[in-house]
C-alpha cells in the first residue's frame, strides 16, 4: 500500500517528478538529486543518448524508478502524448521541474527572424504553461507542487538577448499568477532564477575562446560569492522548493546568483578592500 500523504515530501514512497530538459546540465543535476533522495524520475528531452545513459545510471544506484520518455516539448501534440504515457505508466505526479529551454542566438531584436522569435517563445514559455495545464489536474490530487526555471535576465535584462530575456520574464510573472490560482488547491508553485552557472554549454563556449582561462576567471568575478554557481546549487534550491521545508512558500523568484545583482560591474576591486 502506498504510505504516501497528500503534501508530505518526506514521505517518499512512491513520490514522482517530472524533470524537463533533464538529459543534461541543470537538469540532469536535478534528476540525479532526487532521484538520490528515493523518489521516481522521470526525464524529458530530445537527447536519447544522453538521456538513457542518465536514467541507466540512476536506475543502477537508487532505489527508485527512472524513466526517460523522447519529448520535443515545442511539439505541443506530441508533449501531451509523451505526457498521458508518462501517467499511464506511473500513475502519479508529485513534483514538476520545467527546465527545458533553447538559447537563441545572442543579437539585436533587427536581426531576428519572425521564425526565431516564435521559436524562443514557444519552447521557453509556451511549452512550460502548456506542461502545467496538462500536470495541475494530477498535481492537485497529492498536493503537489512546480519548479519553474526562470533566469535572473528576467529582472536584469541582458544586452542582444531580448527575445530570451523576455521569455524568462514571462516565466516570473506566470508563476506568481499560477500560485495565486493554485493556492486554494494546495499546490505551491515557484520559480528558481540562476544566475552565472558552470553547465556544459558554457565550458563549450569558453573553449572556442582565445583565452578561455582568462575569460573564466573574469567571468568569476561577477559574483559578490567570487564564483559561478554549479549544477548541484541549482539542483539544491529545487529541491529545498519541492521539500515541505518549504511548505509555506508560494510564488517566490528564488535567486541563484551569488549577489551578482548587487551593485554594478566586477566585484574584484571592491572585495581587496575588505
Amino acid at each position: 500500500m502506498d504510505k504516501t500523504r497528500r503534501g508530505d515530501t518526506n514521505s517518499l514512497n512512491g513520490r514522482v517528478i517530472l524533470v524537463t530538459g533533464g538529459a543534461k546540465g541543470i537538469g540532469a543535476g536535478c534528476a540525479r538529486l532526487f532521484a538520490e533522495e528515493g523518489w521516481n524520475v522521470v526525464v524529458f528531452d530530445i537527447d536519447d543518448d544522453a538521456g538513457q545513459e542518465l536514467v541507466s545510471g540512476l536506475d543502477s544506484k537508487h532505489p527508485g524508478k527512472c524513466s526517460f520518455l523522447h519529448c520535443d516539448i515545442g511539439d505541443f501534440e506530441q508533449l501531451q502524448v509523451v505526457f498521458t504515457k508518462m501517467m499511464g505508466d506511473f500513475g502519479r505526479l508529485d513534483c514538476l521541474i520545467n527546465n527545458a529551454v533553447q538559447f537563441p542566438p545572442r543579437k539585436t531584436i533587427d536581426n531576428y527572424s519572425p521564425q526565431e522569435i516564435s521559436k524562443s517563445i514557444n519552447i521557453n514559455l509556451c511549452s512550460c504553461i502548456l506542461l502545467c495545464k496538462l500536470a495541475l489536474p494530477h498535481l492537485r490530487n497529492v498536493q503537489g507542487n512546480i519548479v519553474n526555471m526562470s533566469s535572473i535576465v528576467a529582472m536584469s535584462g541582458q544586452d542582444r538577448n531580448s527575445v530570451y530575456s523576455a521569455a524568462k520574464g514571462g516565466i516570473s510573472a506566470f508563476t506568481k499568477s499560477l500560485a495565486i490560482d493554485e493556492a486554494p488547491h494546495g499546490v505551491r508553485v515557484n520559480a528558481v532564477l540562476p544566475g552565472n552557472i558552470i553547465t556544459g554549454p558554457r565550458l563549450e563556449f569558453e573553449a572556442k575562446l582565445d583565452d578561455p582561462e582568462g575569460y573564466h576567471d573574469f567571468i568569476e568575478t561577477w559574483q559578490w560569492l567570487g564564483r559561478s554557481g554549479s549544477v548541484e546549487d541549482v539542483a539544491k534550491a529545487c529541491y529545498f522548493l519541492a521539500s515541505e521545508n518549504a511548505s509555506f512558500i508560494t510564488g517566490v523568484e528564488l535567486l541563484l546568483t551569488g549577489g551578482i545583482e548587487l551593485g554594478q560591474g566586477p566585484k574584484t576591486d571592491v572585495l581587496r578592500h575588505y
